[in-house]
């Protein structure tokens, strides 16, 4: 979109119409020129700053992937460190409950060991006082039938 540009009236009667009117052309051409050599400054810094933005983005993001590794690395180490932690605390609790239940184990057999020794001897005894009963009788018996 040309500017044209205005002379005043005297500067046309001072030197006619044909030189005020090629002047006014020489403006507009030189306008013109300036315009095209502006637009085409203003695309060449715009493809540079594309440019210099599209590397600066790369950069941004291979500076983002190099951090978000290395907290990946290091969230890695911790839940490793936090893992074997664990398992030690479980392998010392294990070995604890095993320890205990081997105790209880122990301490129930000889309890049930002492009651079946115990319910021995009295199942003894009373078969003995039945055998007694039983045979003092039978003794008695014999002894009335033979005489």
């Amino acid at each position: 979109m040309p500017v044209t540009a205005k002379l005043s009236r005297k500067f046309y009667e001072t030197f006619g119409d044909e030189i005020a009117n090629e002047l006014v052309e020489w403006f507009n051409q030189v306008d013109a020129t300036y315009r095209s050599d502006l637009r085409e400054l203003n695309e060449l810094n715009f493809a540079r700053f594309d440019a210099k933005a599209e590397q600066r983005a790369v950069e941004l993001e291979a500076k983002f992937d190099q951090r978000i590794g290395a907290l990946e690395a290091k969230f890695n180490q911790r839940i490793g460190a936090l893992e074997a932690k664990f398992n030690q605390r479980i392998g010392a609790l294990e070995a604890k409950l095993d320890q205990r239940i081997a105790e209880v184990r122990a301490e129930l057999m000889s309890e049930l060991r002492g009651g079946l020794a115990e319910q021995r001897a009295d199942l003894i005894r009373w078969m003995f006082l039945f055998w007694a009963g039983t045979v003092l009788p039978l003794a008695g018996l014999m002894v009335a039938l033979l005489r």
